[in-house]
């Protein structure tokens, strides 16, 4: 008898366990996903290529950076959702990504293009190492390759 009462509640504990981990898990998995990826849409202009940055979650949309004098490929506009952690570095369109983290969305993604290190972060726009504040419609213009840096003294 009482081999029976201690495997009912050993199974009553393993049920427990199995409920409370699936709904912690899925509080996490909604907290994680909930704001949704960055998303960058790669296309050429008359003045260039460029990308075309949205997150609607943090209400940013059509920041254009536009790249003169890139040469771009045939097959665009292409959109790249950046919504899974990748090994860095991968292609995109045109650039590369080299920095992906997709832990919490949107997350961080650092991309480099024609030379331009180009970082998405929810706090800011950061352009080869200078935070541009997020303004929803702006264009921004990039010379292609970009100015030299000269170190400091």
């Amino acid at each position: 008898m009482k081999s029976h009462s201690l495997a009912k509640q050993i199974l009553l504990v393993f049920l427990v366990a199995l409920v409370g981990y699936a709904c912690v898990f899925n509080w996490i998995e909604h907290r994680r996903r909930k704001n949704g990826p960055w998303q960058v849409t790669f296309a050429a202009l008359a003045d260039g290529t460029a990308i075309v940055v949205n997150q609607p979650a943090l209400q940013l949309t059509n920041i254009t950076i536009v790249f003169g004098g890139g040469s771009a490929p045939t097959n665009l506009p292409q959109t790249v959702r950046f919504e899974h952690g990748r090994a860095a570095s991968f292609a995109l369109p045109f650039g590369e990504c080299v920095f992906v983290d997709a832990i919490f969305l949107p997350g961080t993604a650092t991309c480099d293009i024609f030379g331009h290190e180009i970082q998405l972060l929810p706090r800011t726009l950061t352009i080869d190492g200078v935070e541009h504040p997020w303004r929803s419609g702006e264009k921004i213009f990039l010379p292609t390759p970009p100015p030299a840096i000269v170190p400091a003294k």
